[in-house]
């Protein structure tokens, strides 16, 4: 521990006392100040109420005088679960030199604790301290020598390639280095180098020392990957499984490889044989039954979601999908109770499919009546599911009602851009302008930068021919944060043809021409075509509509600007 102790010699951890730390809480808050004599850390105190003190200065954003508070407890205190509160909050305030701190105080009171050091290592690592890192590692596999090291440098491997050579020069010089954690650790750094067969030959290194390691096995099946070797990927897997019969998750893994490379037989196959074995595995559970919807075996996917109704982690999945398997199978009622079911990160797309089940079973009366239960049922959903009936009125032909709704939503949530958005759709641009131009100004005021509703903006002043120098700006506002929307730049044709800006319309119309392939902008791009005088490209442009969209009634528009020229040339 010769840089650890060398910390503690240089002062690294900082001895705070209380008068300094009271200064800081004058300095740093107004409203901590008032009562300032309680928010500096007084060694007496225990530690409970020292953490109620940290806590508090928290809650009001006094973030140095918890940062600093908080070091000092977990010097001062025996607890690893104040350490560890310690190193959260240090961590979350990006704060790494006081983390450092308090992993090194930690580890010298603590010289055998694993966890410490694997902390110590962590914000060592993420501090850029690569000496004392790699001391730390060399600490831990002298205690631990099957230590699961990876985890170490999850989401903090170094940005910059000259950061990663110092990182790897350090663990290749270091006691460990042929370590078979370690060897990973390089193999990682070599991977993110771009050096994948480097890489390769490092994790096989590791694979020697320790062939069980699902990790290990893991990298090598990525890296194979990584350099395209999809038969050796295969022929890999195969062989870890025959090896690992008992290891569930390369297995798995395994199983979402086949998956990937449209072998979904053969990975269903070794689904129900992984099933046989642990047939309380969730996951296989779960793919298992997605294979077999893909794979129209709709029995068989029910069965294996059905298991997975209780489940904490897959409940709303299986129910989603036992929900799908049931429309799939056009067994609609089953289907619809099972949406019924659904919450979470589903909840909004179960609700359209159910929407879309009333819509085939021409219910659209109950999909209103049902949205209007569930706007009492899932209040947090209600934007959702007012813009969902509107929608249903919408197509049911009743704009009004639409409209009445969609106000009375807005009322009740003004500061909902979705809301205001479909207000927007359904207003008509020249019978409710005055509606029109409100709804949109505000919605520029929620969000003004962004792109759909400027365009939505822009749009509709075109539409309306007025404010076109205004439109443009709005238009071209929108292009800054969405280059290659073609609806956008569709827009700004409009308008600038609008002006008289033949040459810009003309440019701009054929990006989205391009893009889109769109006949209605393949027209208006044609017609600035026309207008700009480029009849060779007119006609280029005319042929191939004519060729893409034979029947389009549209390219009507465009015959009629030939024919006057041709009679004209015939005079």
């Amino acid at each position: 521990m010769r840089l650890t102790i060398r910390r503690i010699n240089g002062l690294s951890i900082k001895q705070y006392s209380t008068t300094i730390l009271l200064v800081g809480s004058i300095a740093s808050s107004a409203h901590i100040r008032a009562s300032g004599d309680i928010f500096h850390v007084n060694p007496k105190y225990d530690a409970l109420k020292q953490s109620i003190v940290a806590e508090f200065a928290l809650a009001y954003h006094d973030i140095p005088t918890a940062v600093h508070n908080y070091t000092v407890l977990a010097i001062h205190s025996n607890s690893p679960t104040v350490k560890q509160r310690a190193l959260n909050v240090a961590l979350e305030q990006n704060d790494l030199r006081a983390a450092l701190d308090i992993a090194t105080h930690w580890v010298v009171q603590e010289p055998e604790d694993v966890p410490a050091k694997f902390y110590l290592a962590h914000i060592a690592l993420k501090s850029h301290e690569y000496e004392l890192a790699a001391e730390t590692l060399d600490s831990i596999l002298n205690i631990d020598p099957n230590a699961d090291l990876d985890k170490i440098v999850a989401g903090i491997s170094p940005d910059s390639a000259e950061d990663r050579e110092n990182l790897l020069e350090t663990l290749k010089t270091s006691k460990e280095k042929n370590n078979p954690s370690v060897l990973v650790l390089i193999a990682g750094l070599e991977a993110q180098n771009g050096d994948l067969e480097q890489a390769l030959l490092t994790v096989n290194r590791a694979l020697k020392k320790r062939p069980k390691v699902t990790g290990f096995i893991l990298m090598k099946a990525n890296l194979l990957t990584g350099l395209g070797r999809q038969e050796e990927v295969e022929k890999w897997y195969a062989k870890a499984s025959r090896k690992n019969k008992n290891n569930l998750d390369v297995h798995l893994a395994e199983v979402r490889f086949l998956i990937k490379t449209n072998q979904s037989e053969l990975a269903l196959n070794k689904l129900e044989k992984i099933i046989k074995t642990w047939p309380k595995a969730e996951e296989a559970l779960f793919i298992a039954g997605l294979t077999s919807i893909d794979l129209k075996r709709y029995d068989q996917a029910e069965q294996y979601l059905v298991d997975l109704r209780n489940s904490s982690q897959y409940q709303n999945d299986a129910y989603y999908y036992l929900a799908v398997n049931a429309e799939r199978k056009q067994h609609y009622e089953t289907a619809k109770a099972y949406y019924r079911l659904v919450d979470g990160s589903l909840y909004i797309v179960s609700r359209r499919n159910l929407v879309s089940i009333y819509d085939k079973q021409n219910k659209l009366n109950d999909a209103l009546r049902f949205l209007t239960q569930e706007r009492v049922n899932y209040p947090q959903h209600a934007s959702f599911l007012y813009q969902a009936q509107a929608e249903i009125l919408k197509k049911m032909g009743n704009k009004q009602a639409a409209l009445g709704l969609l106000s009375e939503a807005v009322k009740n949530n003004p500061d909902d851009p979705e809301l205001l958005y479909s207000e927007v759709l359904l207003l008509d641009p020249f019978q409710d302008k005055d509606k029109l131009d409100k709804a949109l100004k505000e919605l520029l005021q929620l969000e003004p930068n962004s792109p759909t509703y400027l365009n939505a903006y822009a749009y509709t002043l075109a539409l309306q021919n007025r404010r076109l120098t205004e439109a443009r700006k709005y238009a071209e506002h929108a292009l800054e944060y969405a280059p290659d929307q073609a609806s956008i730049l569709d827009t700004l044709g409009y308008i600038t043809f609008l002006q008289n800006d033949f040459a810009t319309a003309s440019k701009v119309l054929e990006k989205a021409y391009f893009i889109s392939q769109s006949a209605a902008i393949g027209v208006r791009y044609a017609k600035a075509l026309f207008m700009l005088g480029d009849l060779e490209s007119f006609n280029e442009v005319l042929q191939e509509l004519k060729e893409n969209h034979p029947n389009d009634p549209q390219l009507n528009q465009l015959d009629s600007l030939i024919l006057p020229s041709q009679h004209m040339k015939k005079s």
